[in-house]
């Protein structure tokens, strides 16, 4: 009786003594990223912890005829991946054009292979993303950026003359979109659109997919609607390019939100039913990206939007993440159209626009709550911006990467939602 009983206690020591040591096991600390799940479970069954920012580049973000004032920093992907690093995160949501390809493509590749290797070095997961902003330099020589210029000059007609505008209220804009999902739009050499662009990204799987780092790639961002009839369209498109993608890569590949994304547009409605229409037929580790420039409180727009954002995701049966963040307040104004007609939109206004302690804890408690697959806070750009927020760095006149006071903003809401690390 007595061996029987020592027995047992012999055996519940054991138990006791492995549970102390379970409970001493460090959690996830902000000079370390947390750990990353190897395969997506779309069932959420493994949660990712994939966090981290939009990083820009030199030679990847060129423009047809722009060139940035700004120096571009020494040693910036040294510096920048290692600063994410030590601030908690694992991911780069990393932005190149298609047009900054067609002006330098060697410099172009040179600097993706630099991406791949730091980011390898530094064990940080990179998507690699297919940015487009006002469709392109071509029709926006101020601001825009993406498609190359060679799809905007076959044609007869003036429609897309050079600067004859981008914007989604843009007429140019909107037929170049329309004739897009049609799978009309050719380059100069009547060559398909759809096919060239496939063709780009996989110079861009072939660069890089063999790194450890690089964890996916973003086939479009922020494409442009202007019909309800549309949504499926988009579908199609993303069908075709996942297909082409799985050729040669097994990775994740991420498809975007559209613009206008405002559930009141007057264009079409936004809705988790329309929404989920874009996504591919292969939906095999897929991530739907969309964007909150907002605070999502409670019962307000931008949590109802956000809440729009997440159906869409479970009925398209598809994980999400939140590709671009932000606190960035806007105002309605008044301007002109093509046709001189009076059109209100709501532009950025850089004076409003901040981001403290609190809503930067608010957003990432969000997505942590909402069990979203990632995120990526906007941006680190050696560029600088009039919206304060919207820039983690600044270049000192030497060239070297100073972090902005935001940057401990976003390092202290990682800590305080994911824990910090005791020795």
């Amino acid at each position: 009786m007595f061996l029987k009983v020592g027995a047992k206690h012999f055996l519940l020591a054991i138990f006791i003594s492995l549970m102390i040591l379970v409970s001493f096991e460090k959690p996830f600390s902000s000079a370390s990223p947390p750990a990353i799940a190897q395969d997506i479970d779309q069932n959420d069954e493994k949660r990712q912890m994939y966090i981290g920012v939009n990083v820009r580049g030199e030679y990847t973000n060129l423009q047809h005829e722009r060139y940035p004032n700004s120096v571009f920093p020494k040693n910036y992907y040294e510096d920048s991946f290692s600063l994410i690093r030590d601030s908690g995160m694992n991911l780069v949501r990393y932005l190149f054009y298609w047009e900054a390809y067609e002006r330098n493509p060697e410099l172009f590749i040179q600097e993706l292979q630099t991406v791949a290797r730091v980011a390898d070095k530094y064990g940080i997961k990179v998507i690699y993303d297919n940015h487009q902003y006002q469709t392109s330099s071509w029709l926006d020589p101020k601001n825009g950026t993406g498609f190359p210029e060679s799809l905007f000059q076959n044609t007869d007609d003036h429609i897309f003359d050079k600067g004859s505008g981008g914007k989604t209220h843009h007429e140019s804009s909107k037929i170049w979109w329309t004739e897009w999902w049609d799978r009309s739009i050719e380059d100069t050499d009547g060559i398909d659109g759809w096919d060239l662009m496939a063709d780009f990204l996989k110079k861009i799987v072939k660069t890089v997919d063999n790194h450890t780092s690089t964890l996916g790639y973003e086939i479009l961002n922020e494409p442009q609607i202007h019909n309800d009839n549309q949504w499926e369209k988009v579908g199609e498109f993303n069908t075709f390019m996942v297909k082409e993608l799985r050729e040669l890569t097994q990775k994740t590949i991420v498809f975007s939100q559209q613009i206008p994304g405002s559930k009141h547009s007057d264009v079409i409605e936004l809705t988790p039913e329309n929404i989920a229409k874009m996504a591919p037929d292969n939906n095999n580790n897929t991530v739907f990206k969309f964007t909150l420039y907002r605070l999502p409180e409670p019962g307000g727009y931008h949590d109802d939007r956000f809440k729009t954002y997440l159906e869409a995701g479970k009925i398209s049966g598809i994980p999400v993440m939140i590709g671009e963040w932000n606190n960035v307040e806007r105002v309605k104004v008044e301007e002109t159209d093509d046709d001189g007609n009076k059109i209100e939109l709501y532009k950025v206004d850089a004076k409003s626009s901040d981001i403290d302690q609190r809503r930067a804890t608010f957003f990432v408690d969000k997505f942590e709550k909402s069990s979203v697959w990632g995120w990526a806070y906007w941006n680190w750009n050696y560029i600088p911006n009039p919206v304060a927020p919207t820039n983690l760095l600044t270049v000192t006149p030497d060239g070297k990467i100073q972090p902005t006071k935001y940057l401990e903003v976003l390092k202290n809401a990682i800590s305080e939602i994911y824990g910090e690390q005791t020795e």
